[in-house]
């Protein structure tokens, strides 16, 4: 079941200006991993992230401009949202960082969405108002895009929610495989104690 949460799901669609990344990668302890995206001027642009599993859930977030001018930074963040219209035409990245954790390694999903999703094909390519079933399509098609959206962030809570409770079952496994030896030990420790009595008692009457 670990394995499946370390694969890396990567899904990207690239239309005219607009482009859309979503993924979900794993992040090893001491690391740093950036993503580059050529983005022109006046594009409007959102970056959602979240710690799925690892350590105390929580990452370093950069991203930076083309001339490595810092739009966003956030320390030890479990997840958070940012939207931002770049001034200028160029590669902007955007880094995440566990160099602060030794030894956790997290899970991170990242959405990057840059510019508007185009329409539907045929839908607003003419100059009149768009007819009833156009209207119809394309609400029906930001239904659907929404009801996505909250798939994921649900999927992604229950990962998360999921992680929690395994570590969790763990540790109680743990503490009581500990309670037993103990109380294994000093049940052993209790007979030895009162065999060694009896045997002081025989010795001594030996003696007389």
């Amino acid at each position: 079941m670990e394995k499946v949460w370390l694969l890396v799901a990567v899904a990207a669609s690239v239309v005219a200006r607009a482009a859309a990344v979503e993924l979900t990668f794993e992040l090893p302890d001491n690391a740093k991993e950036c993503f580059y995206e050529e983005i022109e001027k006046g594009t409007e642009c959102t970056l959602e992230y979240q710690v799925v599993t690892g350590g105390h859930y929580d990452v370093d977030v950069l991203v930076e401009g083309p001339a490595r001018q810092i739009l966003y930074r956030e320390i030890k963040q479990q997840y958070g949202q940012f939207q931002f219209t770049p001034d200028h035409t160029g590669t902007y990245q955007v880094c995440f960082s566990n160099e602060f954790s030794t030894f956790s390694h997290k899970l991170i999903y990242v959405d990057f969405q840059v510019g508007d999703e185009p329409q539907l094909p045929g839908v607003g390519e003419h100059f009149t108002a768009m007819t009833q079933m156009e209207s119809s399509s394309q609400k029906v098609h930001e239904n659907l895009n929404s009801i996505i959206d909250y798939q994921t962030h649900h999927r992604l809570q229950e990962a998360q929610s999921r992680k929690r409770a395994e570590d969790l079952n763990e540790r109680v496994l743990f503490w009581a495989v500990g309670e037993t030896l103990g109380i294994l030990v000093i049940a052993v420790g209790q007979v030895m104690i009162l065999k060694n009595f009896f045997a002081d008692k025989k010795s001594n009457q030996a003696a007389y």
